[in-house]
């Protein structure tokens, strides 16, 4: 499992272990599945899409601007507004 944290300036969203999240990054959408090379990314404004298993519908939270990391502890993205 993937772990993935979601976080605004004012409060963690989300901390949980998820088989894949979407990211709409400003080069594009891109996946990040468990053992995902480290990189950085910009936000853009759009869907993350939050898969809970891998064949599941995924959860779809609007965010707007900021930045995704993938590391060895898994998944962050410090989202400078979450909508829902």
């Amino acid at each position: 499992m993937l772990h993935f944290e979601l976080v605004t300036p004012a409060r963690l969203v989300r901390s949980e272990d998820v088989y894949m999240v979407v990211v709409p990054g400003s080069e594009g959408e891109f996946g990040v599945l468990e053992g995902h090379a480290p990189f950085m990314s910009t936000v853009k404004d759009g869907v993350l899409k939050v898969y809970r298993t891998e064949s599941g519908a995924p959860d779809e939270i609007m965010v707007q601007g900021g930045f995704a990391e993938v590391s060895a502890a898994g998944l962050t993205v410090l989202a400078e507004r979450v909508e829902g």
